[in-house]
């Protein structure tokens, strides 16, 4: 499928129906529906255990659910292993990095800018490789004339190793991009710095999701956002309409009851 054929900006690009996955018993997402359109970012929310994760893994098939469907542009993606999913244009981080961690950062790249899809969106020309990896770490706050980019992942701090892990996603040239909590670890500094990254793939016609506990500065950058708790869906809709909501009160700070 070429680009011609996704979305137009405004409709959806991602519809998720009645999703649910149980694990020994215990229902980790049940019957989550939401539509995403293109070119907008949808924050996800809600505490520890309330299944984000488990349904960022469903959409992006690293796991099948039980019950429901997932649509990407037109396209019943539903049970797909993830390199088919990522070849038709999602892409994601993970909460917990993931590098080749004996390998330079830069290096860290080379995957991912051979992949099918990159392939195809050349021409089947991937060009000078080392050369587009050192431009995207630089695109992702990389000091392009410091000595970072060539070091070993595994000497990386967390906040160079987040941004390798963003690094990697752009490189597959996706339409959609999942963020699982690409702020956690961060200080507030690092945090501020990726924000304008951010916002810059937005204003490129990146679609986004972005799980995130960092809220504050999610809400700044969200079109939408949607609360799970114990793997429902129990708010949607704009930052302050959610968080006005008691269910979401009640879920964050308990009931009084």
């Amino acid at each position: 499928m070429g680009r011609s054929e996704l979305k137009k900006e405004g409709e959806s690009l991602l519809r998720v129906e009645d999703l649910s996955k149980s694990f020994g018993g215990v229902l980790a997402v049940d019957g989550v529906s939401f539509e995403l359109p293109s070119g907008q970012l949808l924050g996800i929310i809600g505490p520890n255990g309330s299944g984000k994760t488990t349904l960022v893994n469903l959409i992006t098939g690293f796991i099948k659910p039980d019950r429901g469907r997932v649509i990407y542009s037109g396209n019943d993606i539903t049970g797909w292993p993830p390199y088919k999913i990522v070849t038709l244009g999602i892409a994601r981080t993970f909460q917990m990095v993931k590098p080749f961690y004996q390998l330079p950062a830069y290096k860290n790249l080379i995957i991912p800018l051979c992949s099918p899809r990159v392939k195809a969106m050349a021409g089947g020309k991937y060009g000078e490789r080392d050369a587009v990896a050192l431009d995207l770490l630089e695109e992702v706050g990389f000091e392009r004339d410091s000595y970072v980019s060539y070091k070993v992942a595994s000497s990386l701090p967390q906040g160079y190793l987040k941004r390798l892990e963003l690094a990697k996603a752009i490189a597959l040239r996706p339409d959609l991009i999942i963020l699982d909590e690409l702020f956690s670890g961060l200080s507030l500094a690092e945090v501020a710095s990726i924000v304008p990254i951010i916002e810059k793939l937005r204003f490129q016609g990146k679609t986004m999701i972005m799980i995130e506990h960092r809220l504050k500065e999610l809400f700044r950058i969200a079109d939408r956002v949607m609360v799970l708790n114990y793997g429902q869906k129990i708010a949607e809709g704009s930052a302050k309409e959610v968080m006005e909501s008691e269910e979401v009160k009640n879920a964050y700070l308990g009931s009084e009851e």
